[in-house]
């Protein structure tokens, strides 16, 4: 992954020419969007940068300090992206750039031709819940490391550098996926928020995503859930992958297994224990679904996290 994201990046490089040592800035443009590359090879402070269209930036190396209005400052991280509306004013400090070492950041002015046609489409064909629509507001994020996000992000770095008759039909249908991504990432964080903050809230989907996270340890069909929220199960399959990008089966294992890694942090934990608690129904399960989504098996993961 780190290989093939250096690549991207190499590529993305190729042809560009070193003019100044702050906010050095290689473009490419499409019928319906902008990528730029900023580096930075010196340590800078109060940078100020303002683009004239919605913006989507991405970090690729470095560490930046970002101040934004009526948001606190923050840093800013490879693997992590913000949306930011147009005009929108940035303040940027660079406080570990070098020649050697250089900050790279990516941003992409995205037509807002393109986010209304998209949110269009969704409102279409993947309705809301209760009616309520899907609005340009809900394409704002700050601050993520969705990996799909990120993924079409490399993917984008390489179509922009692509010399090919069709790019822009390629970009723009990858713009597409990648709108309709950061806004049902964004439908999940708002429901996580409005669950932790209204423990009375009415709801549905935030009912069931509360419900899931405190009955882990029980059976959790769809049946069951659809019930709860007085749905049919295919509605309710379909609402809830619409909003979330996620299906609720893998949206459970999600929870489970953020769980069963925090119980894992115990030594004295025992795996047929942690398993049990997280309601699975099986040792080989439970381990097929973690190495899955962790990369190694319980019980590596728990010596690795003794050491």
């Amino acid at each position: 992954m780190k290989h093939a994201r250096a690549s991207r990046t190499k590529h993305f490089l190729k042809g560009r020419r070193l003019e100044t040592l702050v906010e050095n800035k290689t473009s490419y443009t499409v019928q319906q969007a902008e990528m730029h590359l900023f580096e930075t090879h010196q340590k800078a402070e109060q940078v100020l940068l303002q683009l004239d269209y919605p913006v989507l930036a991405s970090m690729l190396e470095g560490r930046k300090v970002m101040h934004l209005k009526d948001i606190p400052s923050f840093d800013f991280l490879p693997g992590e992206s913000l949306v930011l509306g147009a005009r929108e004013m940035m303040c940027i400090d660079f406080p570990e750039a070098s020649r050697h070492q250089p900050t790279r950041c990516l941003a992409m002015g995205i037509a807002e031709e393109m986010i209304d046609s998209t949110i269009t489409l969704m409102n279409e064909r993947m309705p809301k819940l209760d009616d309520v629509e899907w609005r340009e507001q809900d394409f704002r994020l700050t601050c993520t490391n969705d990996v799909a996000v990120y993924q079409l992000i490399q993917h984008l770095m390489y179509l922009f550098a692509e010399d090919h008759v069709s790019k822009d039909t390629f970009v723009n249908l990858t713009l597409q996926e990648l709108i309709i991504r950061i806004i049902q990432s964004n439908a999940r964080k708002n429901y996580l928020e409005q669950t932790n903050a209204l423990s009375n809230d009415n709801n549905r989907l935030s009912f069931i995503k509360e419900y899931i996270r405190t009955n882990l340890d029980e059976p959790l069909s769809i049946e069951v859930l659809s019930q709860k929220v007085h749905m049919s199960t295919s509605n309710f399959f379909r609402v809830f992958k619409n909003e979330f990008g996620i299906s609720p089966v893998d949206y459970i294992n999600q929870e489970r297994i953020r769980l069963a890694s925090s119980l894992l942090k115990d030594p004295k934990r025992k795996i047929k224990e942690v398993y049990q608690a997280c309601g699975f129904n099986s040792l080989s399960y439970f381990n097929r679904v973690f190495k899955k989504n962790k990369k190694v098996s319980p019980s590596v993961f728990q010596q690795m996290c003794q050491k």
